[in-house]
């Protein structure tokens, strides 16, 4: 599995300029748990990564462990 800042640096590019609260609201999470998750201090739970990767269009584990 990849560090937590090495997640937050890719879910921060996938989400370019999109603003937090669209992506946050989109996925049904917080946007400062999304915040949270970019900066790397929490780790999502598996539900909450399943919905991260199918709202980007990648897996999860290209997503989350480098595969």
């Amino acid at each position: 599995m990849l560090s937590g800042k090495e997640i937050g640096n890719r879910l921060k590019e996938l989400r370019g300029k999109t603003p937090a609260i669209v992506v946050a609201e989109a996925i049904g999470i917080s946007r400062s748990a999304l915040a949270m998750y970019e900066i790397g201090a929490r780790m999502p739970r598996d539900e909450v990564k399943e919905a991260i990767a199918h709202y980007f269009g990648v897996s999860v584990g290209a997503l989350f462990f480098n595969e």
